[in-house]
């Protein structure tokens, strides 16, 4: 895409105002088409969204939203909830075929959670105790054909669990290494086909890490600092995968209410920034604050080159029956004449 310098301000800058901030793109609106019900009750409890795609009738696909005071929520591509599991306070929850794992921040374990193709019903497969504590964010993985999960935690650390067994009664994992980051950790997403894993350090950026060498070094993808877009806090991480290992990284710029998208592959070139305005025809309000996303570019119901969950803040107003957006990716596509 060609870049062009712009100035983004308003009409009057307001003398205690920050000043304008330079972009090498100008930042496109897009909307969101479906939305989940909203969280219960008020407060900050939505957080990560996962989507799990049925493997063979599309239209069953579920998206899980974890709520951090109660447990897992699951929600139909019609944003309708199906089921509660209440089993603690859930940060962040990601998915692999028909297994889901999550960051359980009151019993400083990895939930686990089985997803059943013949009924879409998803249910508690068991847990994996921590030596830290306070899992925060959570990704997972297929590398080398073995499930990687990767709690990260607020003293910048982040491990790496393989899944011992899929198919067995209990869930037994073994961590096989930890990594270290300067600042608190977050969102984090495997790229399975290039054996990377990305992860965001809220105040500073997103790194990545080769998982081919067992001793590498996390390397930047991008800081705050460089004037890309990303802003503290550097929140979700998803992957659009396309074919032939092409496709975007995409993060959540949580105070900015923006999402900037990377090329997936180095150098990471920046390819610009979306924010998701109010679909007033559907009666869909704007996002705010997001803080995880998920993203799959698999064909669904609706979404033919596939869809982006995002978290958002309020509905109507900040921690208000909070909830997930679903963006057709068409629209992100088209809003930055992505290929």
């Amino acid at each position: 895409m060609k870049k062009t310098l712009v100035l983004l301000t308003s009409a009057v800058l307001p003398a205690c105002a920050s000043p304008p901030e330079p972009l090498p793109y100008e930042i496109r609106e897009i909307q969101a088409v479906v939305e989940t019900d909203g969280m219960p009750d008020v407060g900050d409890l939505a957080d990560d969204p996962a989507i799990w795609v049925h493997p063979t009738s599309p239209e069953q696909s579920l998206i899980l939203g974890t709520n951090k005071a109660t447990g897992l929520y699951v929600f139909g591509l019609d944003g309708k909830q199906r089921q509660q599991l209440l089993i603690g306070q859930l940060n962040n929850v990601d998915a692999r075929t028909n297994v889901a794992v999550a960051s359980n921040d009151e019993a400083n374990t990895l939930s686990w959670f089985r997803i059943d193709a013949a009924t879409a019903a998803v249910t508690h497969w068991g847990d994996t105790p921590l030596t830290r504590n306070e899992p925060y964010g959570i990704c997972f993985g297929v590398i080398d054909e073995q499930f990687v999960a990767a709690p990260t935690f607020k003293d910048g650390a982040v491990e790496l669990w393989r899944l011992d067994r899929s198919d067995s009664e209990t869930p037994t994992a073994t961590l096989q290494r930890t990594i270290q980051l300067p600042g608190q950790l977050e969102g984090c997403v495997f790229d399975d086909e290039h054996r990377r894993l990305f992860i965001g350090e809220e105040e500073y950026g997103i790194w990545v890490v080769d998982l081919t060498d067992p001793v590498s070094r996390p390397g930047l993808v991008d800081a705050i600092r460089n004037g890309n877009g990303l802003v503290a806090d550097a929140e979700g991480l998803s992957l659009y995968r396309q074919a032939d290992g092409a496709g975007y990284l995409v993060a959540s710029a949580q105070a900015k209410d923006r999402f900037v998208i990377y090329d997936r592959q180095p150098p990471y070139a920046v390819r610009g920034a979306v924010t998701i305005a109010a679909n007033e025809a559907l009666g869909i309000d704007a996002v705010t604050h997001t803080d995880g996303i998920d993203i799959v570019s698999a064909p669904l119901p609706g979404f033919p080159l596939g869809v982006m969950a995002v978290q958002d803040d309020g509905n109507p107003a900040s921690e208000q029956a909070q909830n997930f957006k679903l963006v057709d990716w068409r629209h992100v596509k088209e809003a930055l004449a992505l290929d």
